[in-house]
């Protein structure tokens, strides 16, 4: 019985979304088919990073144990899952959201909010963008604000920890 009350719950939201598209669609057709193809274009960009996600999710479950995640990431993490936190944080692409399953499955398997904290804070630092903000900013303002956030990423994770009492 509660199988079918959770897949009910998950329907409601694509339901109400269907019932709001046929609805625009009979008020006002034209602006229904830019809506769905707008979603449609959506979809497809969102689509890649979650299957990266994914992809990950499933090599993560096939290769690494849950032990080796504690040892890393665990509640109170050393040195090395900080570094290793902050260097996935950095290198990490995609919209943010798709990294939330991911997320998700580590804190499952014992990875603490420090370490997590320390990814999400640290994917503001892109690599590939350094270049463009030296050529706007110049590079003593891009120097300082990188290593300031690669500290404060640092400094978050800490206080997250304290604060969820870890």
């Amino acid at each position: 019985m509660k199988g079918k009350k959770d897949f009910a719950r998950i329907l409601i939201f694509p339901v109400c979304v269907l019932v709001c598209y046929g609805i625009l669609c009979v008020i006002d057709p034209h602006k229904a088919l830019m809506a769905i193809k707008t979603s449609g274009n959506l979809l497809l960009t969102v689509t890649l990073p979650l299957v990266l996600v994914f992809v990950i999710m499933l090599a993560l479950n096939l290769f690494v144990k849950p032990a080796q995640i504690v040892g890393l990431f665990g509640k109170g993490a050393n040195i090395k899952g900080i570094v290793l936190s902050l260097v996935a944080g950095i290198i990490s692409m995609g919209p943010i959201y798709a990294w939330y399953p991911l997320l998700k499955n580590l804190r499952e398997e014992g990875a603490g909010t420090g370490p997590i904290a320390i990814f999400l804070y640290s994917r503001a630092v892109k690599p590939f963008l350094l270049p463009v903000m030296i050529a706007y900013f110049g590079w003593v303002y891009v120097g300082i604000l990188t290593v300031l956030t690669i500290f404060t990423s640092i400094a978050i994770g800490w206080f997250m920890s304290v604060l969820m009492k870890e």
